[in-house]
């Protein structure tokens, strides 16, 4: 489900952005604001629920730098 739906709003931000370029090119005065709200969209909406997404289950653990494993390449 939560794949399906990242599908969704990454296509979304694809057409947003898209729309967003062809209004520049346009000369467009909302050109900035549409391409601002896309920009606003990954960084806020897409990008926390693609990292909640992707480290559910604890799997990010073996990527963490913790005392132990600095001890264990300084061996």
């Amino acid at each position: 489900m939560m794949k399906t739906l990242l599908k969704i709003l990454f296509i979304i931000f694809i057409l947003w952005m898209l729309t967003g370029a062809y209004l520049i090119t346009t000369n467009h005065p909302k050109a900035q604001i549409v391409m601002g709200f896309g920009v606003f969209f990954l960084s806020f909406v897409l990008m926390p629920l693609f990292i909640f997404y992707r480290y559910q289950g604890g799997k990010y653990k073996k990527y963490q730098l913790n005392d132990e494993k600095i001890k264990k390449w300084m061996e």
